[in-house]
């Protein structure tokens, strides 16, 4: 029997990095720009959490959402200096409730949650309000080491109602400030 070694080598690296790394960088085809999800990695694929309360997974174009067999790329960066690392194919699949995926893939993304606003209930509302997606690698890799694209990848930023800061008004007791 033999195995593909790059692949091999490949699927520990995306592993190790994203055991490392709390962030991810989805980007569906067809997407302007990628989003920053947390996850946790269990089972051999990185789970995120999303809907109700939690973060949104990014949409395709025409604001649909990412149904189970879309596939994006995920874009994991070094911890240490922020720099992108690899960037490679995942399938989602729905992680659903009631299950023992499910229960494990929970249990390890509550440990992973941040500033629960409602502490050890917060799997059961995930189970009423959220969704819990897998992202299975399929094994395809556009960036990795050595082979890290130098474009930017800078997008456009969204638009917002914020305005630029104007002069601020004349405050009575304001120090006035010297002029040389």
């Amino acid at each position: 029997m033999t195995t593909d070694r790059d692949a091999v080598v490949a699927q520990a690296l995306v592993e190790e990095l994203c055991r490392k790394s709390a962030m991810l960088w989805l980007r569906p085809a067809g997407a302007a720009r990628a989003q920053a999800v947390w996850h946790a990695w269990v089972d051999g694929a990185p789970h995120v959490v999303s809907g109700g309360l939690e973060q949104s997974l990014p949409t395709l174009p025409g604001g649909l959402e990412l149904a189970d067999g879309t596939e994006t790329d995920v874009t994991v960066r070094s911890k240490d200096t922020g720099g992108r690392v690899v960037t490679f194919r995942a399938v989602i699949t729905t992680v659903l409730p009631g299950t023992e995926a499910y229960a494990v893939v929970a249990t390890e993304l509550h440990g992973k949650r941040l500033n629960a606003s409602d502490g050890e209930e917060q799997p059961a509302r995930w189970v009423r309000e959220s969704r819990i997606v897998r992202l299975q690698p399929t094994g395809a890799r556009s960036e990795g080491p050595g082979h890290v694209s130098h474009r930017s990848h800078a997008a456009e930023p969204p638009g917002s109602p914020a305005a630029t800061r104007a002069t601020l008004p004349f405050v009575l007791g304001r120090r006035a400030t010297r002029r040389r």
